[in-house]
């Protein structure tokens, strides 16, 4: 039962930590943008600078059949 006396203090500060630590967050601009990440992963250009349709790889050699 004692250790109650310290449970309860030490929630109640974890959870003004929680509060101060998600309030400088959202003042430092962390979630202005939510959509814009994903958005980045899908514009992302992965492919290689040669015409894939023609078998050619970036560097203009020859990729082997599939």
């Amino acid at each position: 039962m004692e250790i109650l006396y310290l449970l309860i203090p030490l929630s109640v500060v974890l959870v003004f930590a929680i509060a101060v630590v998600f309030w400088m967050s959202v003042r430092g601009g962390q979630f202005d943008d939510l959509e814009g990440p994903g958005f980045k992963v899908l514009m992302d250009d992965d492919r290689p600078k040669g015409d894939v349709a023609k078998g050619e790889a970036g560097d203009g050699e020859k990729l082997p059949p599939l």
